[in-house]
């Protein structure tokens, strides 16, 4: 009996077909296997239990993954970046989830910190100039290193997340979109008695500041527009090292002035983008544990990411998507998912051929060719 393969041929998976992994890449349990090893790594951190609001972005690795069905190595060409960033000669792997305890808040930090160094640690596939993305000359120990793309999870896994390039960056900048600025203090929080408990999707940022993790005066807040308790959280903020533009910025900026302010404030310090959904307007992303009307737009955070190409990012994250509160169409975890198609674009950037841009062809080509056998037969000039 003739099977399948040998009638039909090998196929690919279909958009709503196959095991879930961003965007139908391959899949290897990275943790539990030493020799995996990739250039860009996707990585779930399915961790919720520090929300001060609603719960449920533990989901939000799943939903994302499920939100980029869609997407595929054979159809990844994107217009905006001129290349397909699959076929960009870096190696994509999806590790997974993170394993992480529910029950236990400094285990399951602990866990996350773990489970980032030893992927950061493992060796890439190749090896990249700094022009093109290498880490080499940013990295202490002068290697190259993996990118790892953070699926989460609510906002506090960036701090195990900071620890873990502490080590092999130092301190580094945080380029942070976000409605708020997650630079409170713990002790503020109603119900934060103990010190495990002041560490919150809200105040991870202020921890971090006191571990030295990150660079002072280089770091960076985008899209804030949440309300604050006194004035005096702004100059907390400025002490934790951050300057702040928010939503309304972008209406006398517009994106490319947004782009230039976050450039000249990060420079080419070594840096961390972190992205928290709510960022966008409820609107276009509903789906997120403290939503915060009047936000920018998923076009208008589209072209301030396709500016920050040029920057040392060591590391990225889309955080807070909860996909209970998503409408049926999903479009929470759509937005999530195109937003790390633009993240690889942005790592990938320059890599194809060369480095060399794709070209249209002005005449000639397959379809070209084909047009004039057409014409031949009979058929109205084109």
């Amino acid at each position: 009996m003739q099977g399948s393969g040998e009638k039909y041929g090998g196929s690919m998976d279909l958009s709503f077909s196959g095991i879930v992994t961003f965007a139908h890449l391959p899949h290897q349990r990275c943790l539990e296997e030493p020799s995996a090893k990739a250039d860009i790594i996707v990585l779930g951190i399915p961790f919720d239990t520090a929300v001060s609001f609603r719960p449920g972005a533990r989901f939000g690795p799943n939903a994302i993954r499920q939100g980029s069905r869609r997407h595929a190595p054979n159809r990844g060409f994107s217009i905006p970046w001129n290349q397909n960033p699959f076929k960009a000669g870096a190696s994509i792997l999806d590790c997974g989830d993170i394993p992480v305890s529910p029950y236990d808040n400094a285990l399951a930090i602990d866990q996350i910190e773990t489970a980032y160094s030893s992927l950061l640690a493992r060796p890439v596939e190749t090896e990249w100039t700094e022009a093109l993305g290498g880490t080499k000359a940013l990295a202490l120990d002068r290697k190259e290193h993996p990118k790892i793309l953070s699926l989460g999870g609510d906002h506090t896994i960036v701090l195990p997340i900071l620890r873990s390039l502490n080590k092999v960056y130092g301190p580094i900048s945080v380029i942070h979109f976000d409605a708020h600025l997650d630079t409170w203090q713990g002790s503020a929080y109603n119900g934060a008695w103990t010190e495990q408990s002041q560490v919150t999707h809200g105040s991870f940022f202020w921890k971090a500041a006191i571990e030295g993790l990150i660079a002072n005066s280089t770091s960076v807040h985008a899209g804030i527009r949440t309300r604050l308790s006194e004035f005096e959280d702004l100059a907390h903020d400025e002490e934790v090292g951050f300057k702040i533009f928010t939503t309304d910025d972008i209406d006398e900026m517009k994106p490319s002035g947004i782009v230039k302010a976050i450039k000249d404030r990060v420079g080419n310090t070594p840096c961390y983008l972190s992205f928290d959904i709510d960022t966008i307007d409820p609107s276009m992303a509903p789906a997120t544990g403290t939503p915060e009307s009047g936000g920018w737009t998923t076009r208008e955070v589209k072209a301030i990411l396709r500016g920050l190409s040029s920057l040392n990012l060591v590391g990225l994250d889309i955080v807070e998507v909860s996909p209970a509160y998503d409408t049926n169409a999903e479009v929470t975890a759509m937005a999530a998912a195109d937003l790390v198609q633009e993240y690889l674009g942005m790592l990938t950037k320059g890599r194809s051929n060369g480095g060399q841009e794709w070209q249209p062809a002005v005449k000639g080509g397959k379809l070209h060719d084909e047009r004039v056998k057409e014409t031949k037969h009979g058929h109205d000039e084109l």
